[in-house]
């Protein structure tokens, strides 16, 4: 082999091994670039699923305190529709009781005060004897009317006018009141 081309044959080896170096260092890189991209792209995912699983912890927190609020909402009004319950029982006993005439007459007095010219007293007929004495001393016609309890109703001239006085009606109307003073005492 001559001179020259052991020269060539040196310098082709050279290029070929700097080829192959700038090869290898490119295909390096590229690699290292692609470990990189795949790694940024899996600590992404990984944030990004970390996200979903913390927003969906909130999301089952949330819903469990909804259910536990709501649990809470409808057994409170269930106490509570319990205690009108036997509120109006025990009111509904009030007849039985020996301080009923005071009541029902109390109830009768109430109502022809807050109708003054009433013409007639209209009350339940186991009612009608606890009344028999105001009405004479008021001026006014006692009339029956058994779908009426717990109370009486004043009448004006003609019927046009009346006032009703009754316990259940007087209980529909604080109801409101009444419940929150019973919820601040049970709940706090």
């Amino acid at each position: 082999m001559s001179k020259l081309e052991a020269i060539l044959s040196q310098e082709v080896e050279a290029e070929i091994q700097a080829l192959l170096q700038e090869a290898e260092a490119k295909a390096e890189a590229v690699k290292r670039e692609a470990e990189e991209k795949a790694k940024a792209l899996l600590q992404a995912r990984e944030r990004a699923l970390e996200a979903q699983y913390r927003a969906a912890l909130r999301r089952a927190e949330s819903a469990g305190e909804l259910l536990v609020a709501t649990a809470r909402t409808q057994a409170r009004g269930e106490v509570l529709e319990e205690v009108r319950r036997r509120v109006r029982e025990a009111l509904e006993a009030l007849p039985q009781k020996p301080e009923w005439p005071e009541v029902v007459r109390k109830l009768a007095l109430e109502a022809l005060e807050a109708l003054p010219g009433a013409k007639a007293l209209v009350a339940n007929p186991d009612d009608l004897p606890h009344l028999e004495a105001l009405a004479r001393e008021r001026g006014v016609e006692l009339k029956a009317e058994p779908a009426l309890r717990l109370g009486v109703r004043a009448v004006g001239a003609e019927g046009k006018t009346q006032v009703e006085n009754s316990l259940l009606a007087r209980l529909d109307r604080a109801w409101d009141a009444l419940s929150s003073k019973v919820a601040q005492a049970l709940w706090g």
